[in-house]
């Protein structure tokens, strides 16, 4: 079970992310006073850290940025700020992603969820087949199957929950979470490419589809 560590000076909100992180399986953990908080963080040792960059005498990135001289765990920026700059200038200071409030809690978990895949270093398969995200490839043996970016979104969500069906919904909003416009066509196309891919891969049926309910990697 992930430990998360939560940085929020607004009570609502600190209380709102304790309760939506516990209900979603996390141990989550969040300071009330704000002194020395990189320190409390690196004490802590937790898994992910959801970091404010509006804090009470203090900015979320120099934060972020003494954190970093002592260790790389994954940093996620939930702030009201939300230009192109301040992401970039989080980004530069080492977080591993962004998101600006008021946040979607779906989106918000999802992103959790994949910054916490990225970070663990663990490499994953699929029957015989070897995931490189990184790449966009399934690997099996010296072939490698390159899938766009929305193929692997789709392919890793459906990895997630093989054997259980994800929803259309479900698969559109890690789409859209990606900034790229989806629609339902879209989606269908998407389906259909990652099906034709995984076929030539040797891997015939793979996804089934549930008629009205959404689809199950087998």
């Amino acid at each position: 079970m992930s430990k998360i560590y939560i940085v929020e000076d607004d009570r609502s909100i600190r209380e709102e992310l304790l309760q939506l992180l516990k209900n979603a399986g996390y141990t989550a953990e969040a300071p009330t006073d704000f002194q020395d908080p990189a320190e409390k963080i690196i004490f802590a040792a937790p898994d992910l850290i959801l970091l404010d960059i509006n804090l009470p005498g203090i900015n979320g990135e120099i934060i972020l940025q003494e954190i970093r001289r002592k260790t790389d765990v994954p940093v996620i920026m939930v702030t009201s700020r939300s230009s192109a700059a301040d992401e970039a200038l989080s980004l530069s200071c080492g977080a591993d992603d962004y998101i600006a409030k008021p946040y979607d809690p779906t989106i918000l978990l999802l992103r959790i969820s994949a910054v916490l895949k990225r970070s663990s270093g663990r490499s994953r398969t699929y029957k015989d087949m070897r995931i490189d995200p990184a790449k966009g490839a399934l690997i099996s043996g010296k072939s490698e199957i390159i899938l766009t970016k929305n193929e692997m979104i789709i392919f890793q969500l459906l990895l997630d929950r093989q054997g259980e069906i994800v929803t259309r919904d479900e698969l559109m909003t890690a789409l859209w979470d990606n900034n790229e416009f989806i629609n339902d066509n879209a989606l269908t196309v998407n389906i259909s490419r990652l099906r034709a891919k995984l076929y030539d891969a040797g891997q015939e049926d793979a996804i089934e589809t549930r008629k009205k309910q959404g689809y199950i990697l087998k």
